[in-house]
């Protein structure tokens, strides 16, 4: 088999794509003939030992594949060679075999292509449990996406079109607010990259102008950094501030604002709900595949590159480059 792996800490330049032997599953674990990865931004945190979870190296990035079972280990009955699935597999999804643990694999519909299938499960996933189970959003709410063309964002924009509420879209660009409009953004907000005191204030204005006295409802941030406090500043009473991600760096919130606010700082972290809550996490997947198949969410996939390229598809996400989704492939 071929991988693409981190053999030392560092950007994605110091991949290396190499011939390795094609492993073996073991008990509970199926191997999957990878046809394509989908690439995020924890991929890019990984090989620079940024991330909370360091494999041992050498080892292939990407934790989101789609592809056909090859063989499965000991004690494995949900699934069977040529199957179609998708699974999480934290790492190792760069390559053209993985291995997954048979709880982290879902089938896919004969319908949905594999790029698809390797876009879908985490920014999905991620962005129906912030908005549904953390922020408990309904319609009529409104609901600011911070880093709204990337690829939780981008999925944070159509479920909350779906789930009936006023949606705007705050990004980096004219060319991102345009792709977040045409995914459904009712308003869109473009932010300076560099955000100083004064442009805090104004980005604070812009969203009370868009949303007025009342203030957002729901704040979903997948950027952080000098974002965060403008943000939680133009929330409702009782608003809730979704801690998704933070490229831009961790933010400093003064907690006087939650107590002016009344408003809720809630963690998102999707990956531990799943193994903490298997129920919910497979309610929640049943709904997005069934949101799937009536056309309402879709992977708006950007950019895609074959194995022997995938650093430079790393290079688009560490840049912030990527509107939607990215994708690697092995065919």
């Amino acid at each position: 088999m071929k991988a693409l792996l981190s053999t030392a800490v560092g950007g994605p330049e110091n991949l290396e794509l190499k011939e390795i032997e094609t492993p073996t599953p073991g008990k509970g674990q199926v191997l999957i003939r990878t046809r394509a990865s989908g690439v995020n931004f924890p991929d890019t945190l990984m090989i620079r030992d940024l991330y909370q979870f360091k494999p041992e190296r050498p080892f292939a990035p990407g934790g989101e594949i789609a592809g056909t079972v090859e063989t499965v280990g000991e004690g494995v009955t949900d699934v069977a060679p040529g199957d179609r699935v998708l699974a999480l597999t934290g790492h190792g999804g760069f390559a053209t075999h993985t291995i997954a643990e048979a709880a982290r694999i879902i089938k896919i519909p004969d319908d949905m292509p594999f790029e698809d299938a390797a876009c879908f499960i985490f920014t999905y996933g991620t962005s129906h449990h912030a908005l549904k189970d953390r922020a408990h959003i309904k319609a009529g709410d409104s609901l600011l996406i911070l880093g709204a063309a990337g690829g939780v964002g981008a999925a944070a924009i159509e479920l909350g079109k779906a789930a009936g509420a006023k949606v705007i879209a705050a990004v980096s660009s004219q060319e991102k607010a345009d792709f977040c409009k045409e995914l459904g953004a009712d308003e869109t907000i473009v932010y300076d990259r560099a955000l100083e005191k004064e442009g805090q204030k104004a980005f604070s204005a812009q969203i009370k102008e868009i949303v007025g006295k009342h203030g957002v409802d729901i704040v979903y941030d997948a950027v952080g950094g000098a974002y965060a406090e403008p943000a939680i500043r133009a929330l409702a009473w009782e608003g809730r501030f979704l801690v998704v991600g933070f490229p831009a760096g961790i933010p400093k919130i003064p907690l006087n604002l939650a107590l002016l606010k009344g408003c809720q700082i809630v963690g998102v972290f999707w990956g531990d709900s799943t193994r903490r809550d298997p129920k919910g996490h497979a309610e929640n997947v049943a709904e997005l595949f069934d949101m799937y198949s009536k056309g309402k969410i879709k992977p708006r996939i950007s950019a895609s590159f074959p194995l022997e390229k995938a650093a430079d598809a790393l290079t688009m996400m560490q840049d912030r480059k990527v509107m939607g989704k990215v994708v690697v492939t092995t065919d």
